[in-house]
């Protein structure tokens, strides 16, 4: 008789192992994780932009962090660094295009780290691109709201401090070989 021996064999039907066990699991979608991010870092961009524009009219200044740290309202028509000033329009289909791409490609994510990162690039470049639509001079022109400064370094906004994380967990995660379905390479 089979399985007489009080041994009893293995399940191969994975119905029986945990779903980490598992080969093939399917992870958990994190849709909604990415989504969560990006409302968040957009949320926070438009509020703080609206408090500067309203409260820190040039030429006044918070200076914090024994000067370190400066929170003025600078406006920015180009991109990092003031690059590219005649460029803004451009800066708006490139920030179409990116948010477009993270959209498509959210229906992939499966792993939480890449749901992060893109959610922190989707809300960035949305947040900058409010700025290029309605504001001065007008749609798909306007100006960036930028109100950080610290020494050495542009002024910059939350939008952008967004990116620029989502931009380097990006470098890691591909470094590290991770996949956006979670697996590694």
């Amino acid at each position: 008789m089979p399985g007489a021996t009080g041994a009893s064999a293995p399940s191969t039907s994975g119905a029986a192992q945990p779903a980490a066990n598992r080969p093939s699991a399917p992870l958990k979608r994190r849709v909604g994780v990415l989504l969560a991010i990006a409302v968040t870092v957009l949320t926070l961009d438009i509020v703080s932009k609206a408090i500067v524009v309203a409260k820190l009219a040039p030429p006044k200044q918070i200076r914090l962090l024994g000067g370190f740290l400066t929170l003025l309202e600078s406006r920015n028509p180009g991109a990092a660094f003031s690059l590219g000033t005649g460029l803004t329009a451009l800066y708006s289909v490139i920030a179409i295009t990116v948010i477009v791409v993270i959209l498509r490609t959210s229906r992939r994510i499966r792993s939480l780290p890449w749901a992060i990162t893109l959610g922190l690039l989707l809300g960035g470049a949305t947040g900058n691109l409010m700025d290029r639509i309605f504001r001065y001079p007008g749609p798909f022109r306007g100006w960036v709201v930028d109100w950080i400064e610290v020494p050495h370094w542009p002024v910059f906004n939350l939008a952008d401090s967004a990116i620029v994380c989502g931009g380097i967990l990006a470098v890691l995660l591909s470094a590290r070989g991770i996949r956006l379905d979670g697996r590694r390479d």
